[in-house]
């Protein structure tokens, strides 16, 4: 994900960006990473910490710097409690708000008023800090619409582009946006907003990570001599698609941060290549070490993982007790229902990247190279064998 520091293949942009902003005489740099315990925000704290920032890192539980580095003091604080943001944040001056948290509610009426008032309260708790910037991270059901209307009415032509309209269809995306809009305008700072595909990277105890998702999947087939099956739809299959590598997606975030040209716009982001499952499917396998004869792509159905695994998951304590691995919970591992909505729409998903790159931002990941080197890194921290 660029899994670890900055991108070595696009590191340019970000040291024209630090340039740029030291010779404007902006002086040091602070960025307040919420959700730094995440897929998105592990990925912009290794990349702002070797870029030289300050970093807050603001989560529930108190983060500790780790592999991140220097530079990085965590903040211990409820997005869902208002007193407990302007607690946490009263005394801090950050002049940039990475913003890469959600939560998932039953109804998207509750999605909605859950996590528009989480970047509402926490810009609001910022109202003494100068903020220069201002960065949103939400996804593509921006163009195919929340969870309960997810690809119905009319979808807009493949590849998605910024200039969409918005769908009729009340979305927690646009409501966080209205919040960040309002905010940036009552208090003087820019804003950029970040659609990701489905994210790769590197984290434990998420709801939405599919590489380590696929990961245990592979290793209980593995351990149990079971088929390593596709479990989505005939079009995730056979169509075109594209992904999002975290580390991408920070790259484009700091860029846009700091960088003239990417303020106060929308940006779709994806690592730049496309492919089909069908093609990547038996290379994650080869990767992850399935036997070639175990692989088992589209037959006729979506074989969903929730209901492939739902017998399997119990086999996972003794496994991981045999191969030494650090965590012995398989649901902090696998968010089986979060791989099945990405890998069973019956829908082409594919983004186009112009506005960003237009505007400068040239940040590219292969995506197969990025699972593979994500797979490496769970390997090399004994969470898969």
């Amino acid at each position: 994900m660029t899994e670890t520091n900055a991108n070595p293949d696009t590191s340019t942009s970000e040291t024209t960006s630090e340039t740029s902003d030291e010779s404007s005489g902006r002086g040091k740099r602070t960025a307040l990473v919420v959700g730094a315990s995440g897929i998105t925000g592990s990925a912009l704290v290794e990349q702002l910490t070797a870029s030289g920032w300050e970093v807050l890192a603001l989560s529930r539980r108190p983060t500790a710097p780790s592999a991140a580095g220097t530079g990085v003091r965590g903040i211990a604080a409820d997005l869902r409690d208002p007193d407990s943001l302007r607690a946490a944040l009263a005394s801090e001056a950050p002049t940039h708000v990475f913003f890469t948290a959600w939560q998932r509610m039953p109804t998207e009426a509750e999605n909605i008023a859950v996590n528009s008032a989480m970047v509402r309260d926490l810009l609001a708790a910022l109202a003494h800090a100068s903020l220069q910037h201002a960065a949103l991270v939400t996804g593509l059901k921006h163009y195919l619409g929340p969870f309960e209307a997810y690809g119905q009415g009319t979808m807009p032509e493949t590849p998605f582009h910024e200039e969409e309209p918005r769908h009729e269809t009340p979305n927690f995306y646009y409501a966080q946006e209205d919040e960040l809009f309002a905010a940036a305008a009552r208090q003087d700072f820019s804003w950029s907003v970040h659609r990701s595909h489905t994210v790769i990277g590197h984290a434990v105890g998420n709801a939405m990570n599919i590489g380590l998702t696929l990961a245990v999947q592979a290793t209980l087939a593995k351990e149990l001599d079971l088929p390593f099956v596709f479990p989505g739809s005939a079009t995730q299959w056979n169509g075109l698609t594209d992904m999002t590598d975290a580390g991408v997606l920070a790259e484009q975030m700091i860029w846009a941060s700091t960088d003239p040209a990417g303020a106060n716009e929308p940006f779709n982001i994806v690592n730049g290549d496309v492919f089909r499952w069908r093609w990547m499917w038996p290379r994650l396998a080869a990767h992850l070490g399935v036997p070639a004869e175990r692989v088992v792509g589209f037959e006729g159905e979506p074989r969903p993982l929730e209901q492939q695994m739902a017998e399997h998951e119990a086999a996972w304590p003794a496994i991981a007790q045999r191969h030494g691995l650090v965590e012995a919970d398989i649901t902090r591992l696998a968010s089986w229902w979060h791989t099945d909505a990405d890998l069973g729409r019956d829908l082409e998903v594919v983004t186009d990247m112009g506005k960003s790159r237009a505007a400068g931002f040239t940040g590219y990941r292969r995506t197969e190279q990025a699972f593979a080197d994500l797979f490496d890194r769970y390997r090399a921290e004994r969470l898969i064998p």
